[in-house]
């Protein structure tokens, strides 16, 4: 919470990370890099002439984070006033010059200045701007916690009125609209297991908190459901928590193979993170996740799980 007497009037977001989901769209380029045959020992300049490109090629393959809801369409640029990149600043972060240049470019003063990060680098640049920074700290980012203003888990949990901006008008009920997200799970006494595609996660690390859905269950049926995301940290690696149920107390087989969507977002999760006795508090989060999903706003969903006949329960 912002607690200086500074009013925010620009929020600067970054970009990979923390709208793009950059880091996923980019994890075999070094292993592809290496997989070539190159003349050694390269130079540091001879290094980035041959990777670069294939950074390159693979960003324009970056999707939005499901919580960010942009990407490469035409007009959306018109939801900024000002784009910079590090091309057009004399030096790159941790240097606080995109941040000072991008205030300057809005016009507004550093201090009234809010930043949204994912990035130790990021925070401390924008930091050293003299600016608010909201952290959202992806995987081997936890360092960002003892510099950054306030540290979320993901921007769905950001609160622009916190901070003396206007309120988000996007919630519908208690429930916000996400673009969609497909995962592939086992479940097994209440909890899921995400089967992972050659070892990639469908699920970025900033998707943590309580969202609700649909899963096929069979090739004729659909159910409501919802879902605790978290994440907890061992041998260092950030790996997931997750926990479901039915929105309408129906029984399902334990280790059966579920394909789960999920269009919407209610709330974090508690200090405690998801644990099985969290689901004893989850009737207010499933009168909600019923009421939305059979609201025109999410009804069209149903129809794109893969399954023939579907009848929804």
């Amino acid at each position: 919470m912002n607690s200086s007497e500074t009013s925010i009037l620009a929020v600067v977001f970054d970009l990979d990370g923390t709208l793009l989901d950059t880091e996923r769209a980019t994890k075999g380029v070094l292993k592809e890099f290496l997989a070539k045959d190159y003349c050694l020992p390269l130079s540091p300049d001879e290094y980035m002439m041959e990777i670069m490109p294939m950074y390159r090629e693979s960003w324009a393959h970056a999707k939005a984070l499901p919580e960010a809801k942009i990407s490469y369409q035409q007009g959306s640029k018109e939801y900024f006033s000002v784009i910079l990149g590090s091309d057009q600043i004399k030096s790159g972060k941790p240097s606080p010059d995109i941040y000072t240049e991008a205030a300057k470019r809005m016009g507004v003063n550093v201090a009234c200045c809010l930043v949204i990060e994912d990035s130790s680098v990021g925070v401390r640049a924008a930091k050293d701007a003299k600016m608010k920074v909201v952290a959202i700290p992806s995987r081997g980012e936890a360092d960002c916690s003892t510099i950054a203003d306030t540290i979320l888990h993901s921007l769905l949990e950001f609160r622009p009125e916190l901070w003396g901006l206007p309120q988000f008008q996007d919630w519908i009920d208690n429930a916000l609209p996400i673009e969609p997200i497909y995962i592939s799970s086992v479940y097994r006494d209440g909890s899921i297991s995400e089967v992972e595609e050659d070892h990639k996660s469908a699920l970025p690390d900033q998707i943590v908190g309580v969202y609700f859905g649909r899963t096929k269950v069979d090739m004729h049926q659909v159910l409501k459901v919802v879902v605790s995301i978290g994440r907890y940290h061992c041998c260092r690696t950030a790996k997931r928590k997750m926990q479901m149920c039915l929105v309408d107390g129906k029984n399902l087989m334990a280790n059966q193979q579920l394909e789960l969507m999920l269009v919407g977002y209610i709330q974090e999760l508690n200090s405690k993170g998801p644990r099985t006795t969290d689901m004893e508090i989850f009737e207010e989060v499933k009168s909600i996740a019923r009421r939305s999903l059979d609201s025109p706003m999410f009804i069209h969903h149903s129809t794109i799980l893969p399954a023939a006949n579907v009848v929804e329960k």
